[in-house]
Formats: structure tokens, C-alpha cells, sequence
């Protein structure tokens, strides 16, 4: 089978590690990297971007570069999956109509293979996190959004930015892997395996990249970590599924069962 590649959180219109302008380049080579490896599928798994609302005639200013890539990607024939995130769940069609996507708003699973995927970004998944998941309810409710979309465009950005900035800072601990206690996804992947057959849970919102297996021994939970600082994504050929790093300077990999990290770059 074609190689499927996942990537989630590259967070564009906030500079980090590099600066938003620089890392949307590096995801576009990326593109064009798996898409030059033969790429069956791709999956963006959420928070592509650090906030998205679509207007019924206005949308962000900037990510061109990357939203004509994936249009060109899409009209080769690749089919381009997009998650919503928790920063950029306000996708309501533009996406769609005009690059040709796939939007999901909730987990999806699929079988590539004999191997079957747990897919999604993640967020409010899990226990705990108990005043975001109050928060998701809000922020998905057609009336709140309907209001929200009544303030000048030039408003509602400033205000969601701030709101951003915010949740960055409320989540320090981002780049540390928390121990499997604490690990809300990882408890989610556990629980969820007690009554499913999932070989892979594929998720992104935690930033950080994992590899950890299950304890079932057979079940493994991949988070694709972020574009802010690792440039990391993961790629299953057909047999196995590796995490990978992007003209990468500072790969890093939590796993508690590969000896070594795997490529750190393409």
C-alpha cells in the first residue's frame, strides 16, 4: 500500500522555535516531500492553525502558501484528511469547497491494511480537563458562534488571540511526559482498548511526540507532538508506523519501548 502520513499542530499565525512565516514553508516542503514518496493519504490531525474563523466571506489573512498546497496536493489525487482542532474548530466549509479536504470533527477509525487507526486530535478526550471540555461545549454551540460572528472580524481575532496566548501559558508542561497516571490521552487509549480492537491511536493536541505501548503489549498511542519546535510527524508504510522528524535540530521522542530515536529527518 501508499505510505499514510499524519502531522498535527503547526500552530501558524504564532511564532516559536522559528518564526510562523518560516515553519508554514517547512510544512510546505513536507508536503511535497510525502507527496513525492507516494503518499496514499494524508492526515492533518487538528490545529493547523493558532486560530481559525470562517465569516461567511471572510477568512484569516496569510497561510496561502500552505493552503495552496494542499489545493494542488488534493487536485493530484492525494486525498487530504483535516481534523479540527481545538484552536481551529470554527472550519465551516471554505476548506471543503475551495482545497478540496476532508473535514472531521470527531475521531474517526480506519483500517489501512490489517492494521486498524484510532484517529483524532485529542482534545477533550480522556479524564480531567474538565473546564476545556466545558469550554468545547460553548465554543460548538451554533448560537455562541452565530454571536461571535457578529463582531468585526478585526475584534474576534484580537480576542482569540489573547484567548491563545493563554492556553499556552496555562500548559507548561507541554514539552514533559507526565507519567501514564497523568497522561489524559494515554488513559483514554487504555480505557478505549478494554472494548476495541485499535492497533494504533493516533492523536495530536498533547505536543509532545510518544510512542508508548499499551498494556496490552499489542495497542500502541502515537501522539504526533507539534511544528513548534520538533517538527514532527509519523508515517505507516504498510507494516509499521514510525514517528518521524522534518529538517528537525531538536528531535525528541518519549517512548518506553524503542531503544533509539527513529529518523530525525524525512
Amino acid at each position: 500500500m501508499n505510505p499514510v502520513y499524519f502531522a498535527s499542530d503547526f500552530h501558524l499565525g504564532v511564532d516559536a522555535h522559528s518564526r510562523s512565516r518560516d515553519r508554514e514553508q517547512t510544512i510546505v516542503r513536507w508536503l511535497d516531500f510525502a507527496a513525492k514518496e507516494g503518499a496514499g493519504e494524508i492526515f492533518l490531525v487538528g490545529d493547523l492553525f493558532d486560530f481559525w474563523f470562517e465569516y461567511r466571506s471572510v477568512v484569516p489573512r496569510g497561510f496561502v502558501r500552505l493552503l495552496g498546497k494542499i489545493a494542488e496536493i488534493c487536485d493530484s489525487g492525494i486525498p487530504v484528511r483535516v481534523f479540527t482542532g481545538n484552536h481551529d474548530m470554527w472550519m465551516f466549509g471554505y476548506l471543503e469547497e475551495e482545497l478540496g479536504v476532508t473535514i472531521y470533527r470527531k475521531p474517526v477509525t480506519r483500517t489501512f491494511g490489517d492494521q486498524t487507526f484510532f484517529i483524532g486530535h485529542g482534545d477533550g478526550l480522556g479524564p480531567g480537563d474538565r473546564g476545556y471540555k466545558l469550554l468545547k461545549v460553548v465554543f460548538s454551540n451554533p448560537l455562541c458562534q452565530w454571536l461571535f460572528a457578529r463582531l468585526h472580524p478585526g475584534l474576534s481575532f484580537s480576542i482569540a488571540q489573547y484567548w491563545s496566548g493563554k492556553s499556552r501559558l496555562a500548559n507548561p508542561e507541554t514539552g514533559t511526559f507526565l507519567g501514564p497516571q497523568n497522561e489524559w490521552l494515554l488513559q483514554f487509549a487504555e480505557s478505549h482498548i478494554k472494548n476495541h480492537d485499535v492497533d494504533f491511536f493516533v492523536f495530536g493536541h498533547r505536543h509532545l511526540p510518544i510512542d508508548y505501548l499499551l498494556s496490552n503489549q499489542h495497542s500502541r498511542y502515537i501522539n504526533l507532538g507539534e511544528w513548534l519546535n520538533y517538527n514532527s510527524y509519523a508515517v505507516f508504510d504498510g507494516n509499521s508506523l514510525t514517528i518521524k522528524f522534518f529538517e528537525s535540530d531538536n528531535p525528541y521522542l518519549y517512548s518506553n519501548h524503542l531503544p533509539d530515536l527513529p529518523s530525525t529527518t524525512r
